[in-house]
């Protein structure tokens, strides 16, 4: 007779899984959640929208890419659930909403019940420092498809704005500054070329030593990702912002220009701020243009601020109180001041 286990499904694995993970998941809570983990589907109740005149929902799905081969080759897990929920609340940070809470999936070849456990450790406390509660997920094993040391994670948030506060491109004028805040590395993107740079052209292993990172090829690569959540909603609270971008897949320019309407060109200057080493090393091992570098990686810019120009320096102290560097990273011009409409350029 066969069994599930045969298979190579073990539930008692899963079901050990979940009883590790519950001390972490206890920590990204909020008053509004309904229960705890378990259920069919977590609870949150919705009351306390009512305070809002016109409260709009907003909603993001998202992984983290091939970044979560170097978890697996490190054998270290706990932190790629920054990455995770980094990706997913801080996308709906920029049109100004409030994280309310998230749910997570995490596919694997095998449960390995510490694995898995550390793996919602990363997402809890990012869910904690972010303010987000983390409601539910699903763990599913799928041996076969997947090896019994490959996983893959992704998940969903949901956060609400005022509709009187939505940030976005029509809020966008002529004279505005944008301010860019540091990311603290790759983030999350572009790992399919930096892999393939590092392991397959320059045949670096994860434990060699960089003297231009200070540490490991490893630890750089697995540098989660900074979070954003909170200085960008005290910036929206504390002085007038008119757009907000984050920057992950397809550079700096191209999310920009997602926020940039077409009565309005931007202007960004190279010369205010130096990548961090790890950009550089990819482009000179990788033989990469600049164009390419750009269109993958952020290039030392996690996020990026539009605000009139009479509050710029005040926003750069503001993020800095949060130990994010900002600076002044361009400016924004009548439509063909500095390109045609709607588009963004470097100086």
């Amino acid at each position: 007779m066969t069994s599930y286990a045969d298979a190579g499904v073990s539930v008692a694995e899963g079901d050990r899984a979940v009883e590790l993970m519950k001390q972490w998941v206890a920590k990204a809570t909020r008053p509004e959640v309904v229960g705890g983990i378990g259920g069919f589907a977590g609870l949150f109740d919705a009351s306390a929208l009512k305070s809002y005149d016109r409260p709009l929902l907003a909603s993001s799905a998202d992984g983290v890419g091939t970044k979560v081969a170097i978890a697996q080759r490190m054998d270290k897990h706990d932190t790629i659930g920054f990455d995770l929920v980094g990706m997913l609340v801080d996308d709906l940070v920029v049109c100004g909403a409030e994280p309310l809470f998230l749910t997570d999936y995490i596919a694997c070849g095998k449960v390995v019940p510490e694995r898995i456990a550390d793996i919602v450790k990363g997402i809890a406390m990012a869910c904690a420092e972010t303010g987000t509660a983390l409601v539910g997920g699903e763990t599913a094993e799928h041996p076969g498809l997947l090896a019994p040391d490959e996983y893959d994670i992704a998940g969903s948030t949901t956060g609400v704005v005022e509709a009187d506060r939505l940030l976005g491109a029509e809020r966008v004028r002529p004279g505005d500054v944008v301010v860019a805040m540091a990311s603290s590395g790759l983030h999350s993107n572009g790992y399919s070329l930096v892999r393939k740079v590092f392991f397959d052209v320059a045949g670096w292993e994860l434990d060699r030593e960089v003297p231009e990172f200070g540490r490991t090829l490893g630890e750089e690569l697995l540098t989660p990702t900074r979070l954003y959540t909170k200085p960008c909603l005290a910036l929206a609270d504390a002085i007038e912002v008119h757009a907000m971008s984050h920057i992950t897949g397809g550079g700096l320019a191209a999310n920009l220009a997602r926020v940039v309407p077409e009565s309005v060109s931007v202007r960004l200057d190279r010369s205010t701020w130096t990548p961090p080493a790890v950009f550089s090393v990819v482009g000179e091992l990788g033989g990469i243009a600049q164009a390419d570098l750009d269109e993958a990686l952020n290039m030392g810019v996690g996020m990026v601020a539009v605000v009139p120009p009479s509050v710029a320096d005040e926003a750069v102290a503001l993020l800095g109180g949060y130990d994010i560097e900002a600076w002044h990273l361009g400016e924004v011009g009548e439509a063909d001041a500095f390109g045609p409409g709607g588009t963004v350029t470097f100086a």
